[in-house]
């Protein structure tokens, strides 16, 4: 067969088995093979597609037909340049028409137009051999352009140290051994029934677009999903001495497999890591890696290294990428999408941050499988906040499954992380910097205000973020009903919800006696005073918020004192 004629119709045999159903996310794409010469792509995916039920093309093979010539006499003729001009299109052309398995040549993943046009149209997968099972397969064949005149071994280590890399951005990874196609192809296939996408939101904001990416396995495919949108494949990663050892080689691995170049700057866990102190060891860290303009910022952890480590990335060199890996589940809903970071200081917390928004966030729910009850715990008051807020219909979803969640059901864990990151995103797209006062960003802020002074008050990390949110939630619907906003009803209901999944909906759960003096007093320093008064988020019913600093403040002591608290 010359190389610009259709490949021959497959034997029967026993590859002509029962199509394969593919999973919902793989419906109606093409499966796009990429890979070095002497993967096998083509007599894979010829064997896929038959398994598939699907048509099989070889992007070399309509290459050739299109130019009615070979692939070795376009090189000679127009150079690469110009056959990769060629090749774009013909790939293009292809994956807008019906689904189908596509074989590409092995420079054809490394061009970036090619390589969107896959991402946006395809599922791409990775035929990965080892350089002893490419030199025995490509040795003998000399109409290969790029082993001509030099020996295939060298030749292929440099392809590889070039293109491997890039082709690590591929949605699945096949490692191809000396085995047989057929088996080779059942293992393709086993990854294509097995594959669960990620699941993407889009923030669109006046700054620009990000991606929330939610999915399981992100951190061992950091570096292939963060390549098309970092400037430069060098980055640093600060992460606490908790989840280090937890997270970190993972990371770094999947990051080092397309290329990136990484260093670590560990910080202690919890809250006293955002200190002026840890800040200033971070940036002089950062400093002495000789970081670059383009140099990217990643945050591996919770809130606070997230907090930490984005205002680092926001003001080191007037603002370096930044992205965002939360590995809790309280960060992964809520700290980690927005762009909002800050450090404590000695008058309370958050008061010195920037927004700065991140690149992407990678939410990784097989991160969640390390964390401890209490941990699952407080991250759900986010969650549920985020129906209390605005999405009525939410929070009933919550009430029946937020045992799942905090139980640590993977499949709803990451549905909830979803639709809360969908209502953060909307919330955050409408008003990025928080400038609208009454039905803007604020709103997010439902609790905080007394949560924060609880915080305050008992001691940065004795009491969790979102333990101190779901009493602060409580005391807001406490208040409301005083005012006569809410029903007793809806207020015993959400009390009644964080209290059965062992969140303190209520002051007497926190076991501690606190001052309602004090919690006033921390609560006057609050970053949301407005022109000297107290600025509340208060419910007017289950699902509708709004903003308001004319409570009067002795409804909010009398509402603390009622609520359990000292004077």
């Amino acid at each position: 067969m010359t190389r610009n004629s259709a490949p021959p119709p497959l034997r029967p045999g026993p590859l002509h088995e029962d199509p394969v159903t593919l999973p919902a996310s793989l419906a109606g794409r093409s499966i796009v093979l990429v890979g070095l010469m002497g993967a096998g792509k083509t007599s894979i995916g010829r064997r896929l597609a038959a398994r598939l039920g699907l048509p099989f093309h070889d992007a070399d093979i309509e290459i050739e037909l299109a130019a009615g010539c070979s692939i070795s006499e376009l090189f000679a003729r127009f150079g690469e340049a110009e056959f990769r001009a060629g090749e774009r299109r013909v790939i293009r052309r292809l994956l807008a028409g019906e689904p189908m398995v596509l074989a590409t040549g092995g420079g054809a993943f490394m061009d970036p137009e090619t390589r969107a046009t896959i991402r946006r149209e395809a599922v791409s997968l990775w035929l990965r051999a080892q350089l002893p099972t490419l030199v025995r397969r490509v040795a003998q064949r000399t109409h290969r352009p790029l082993l001509a005149g030099g020996d295939p071994a060298s030749i292929l280590q440099g392809l590889m140290d070039k293109r491997h890399p890039v082709y690590a951005e591929s949605d699945i990874v096949v490692d191809c051994t000396d085995e047989s196609p057929e088996h080779t192809t059942s293992r393709v296939v086993e990854a294509l029934v097995n594959w669960h996408a990620p699941r993407r939101l889009s923030l669109a904001l006046s700054t620009g677009n990000y991606d929330v990416v939610v999915g399981e396995g992100l951190l061992e495919r950091a570096g292939g999903l963060l390549a098309p949108v970092l400037p430069q494949k060098r980055c640093i990663i600060i992460t606490d001495s908790i989840v280090a050892p937890l997270h970190l080689h993972k990371l770094r691995h999947g990051l080092a497999e397309a290329g990136f170049d990484c260093h670590s700057i560990i910080v202690p866990p919890g809250e006293r890591a955002k200190s002026l102190e840890q800040y200033g060891l971070v940036v002089d860290q950062m400093l002495e890696a000789r970081v670059e303009r383009r140099t990217a910022v990643i945050a591996l952890g919770g809130g606070v290294v997230g907090d930490l480590a984005g205002f680092a990335a926001a003001t080191v060199m007037r603002g370096l990428p930044f992205v965002q890996i939360p590995t809790t589940l309280l960060a992964q809903v809520d700290s980690s999408v927005g762009g909002k970071t800050g450090i404590n200081t000695q008058h309370g917390k958050n008061l010195l941050g920037a927004f700065h928004q991140p690149r992407m966030v990678l939410a990784d729910t097989a991160t969640l499988a390390t964390l401890p009850p209490r941990e699952l715990r407080a991250g759900y008051a986010e969650i549920a906040k985020a129906g209390l807020i605005g999405d009525a219909a939410f929070f009933n979803w919550c009430e029946a499954h937020a045992h799942a969640v905090v139980g640590g059901d993977r499949h709803v864990q990451a549905e909830a992380v979803l639709r809360a990151c969908a209502f953060k995103a909307q919330v955050v797209g409408d008003d990025e910097r928080e400038e609208k006062p009454n039905n803007g960003r604020a709103l997010l802020n439902l609790g905080h205000t007394f949560g924060h002074a609880i915080e305050a008050e008992c001691g940065y990390g004795q009491v969790l973020h979102g333990e101190a949110v779901a009493t602060g939630i409580g005391l807001a619907f406490q208040l409301a009903t005083k005012l006569g906003e809410v029903s007793q009803a809806d207020t015993d209901r959400v009390i009644a919800h964080f209290n059965s999944v062992g969140l303190p909906g209520e002051m007497a759960l926190l076991n501690r006696k606190l001052s309602a003096s004090r919690l006033m007093h921390h609560m006057s320093r609050d970053k949301k005073m407005r022109d000297g008064a107290i600025h509340l988020i208060l419910p007017r019913g289950i699902g509708q918020c709004h903003t308001t600093s004319s409570t009067p403040p002795d409804l909010v002591r009398r509402t603390l004192l009622d609520a359990g608290c000292l004077e």
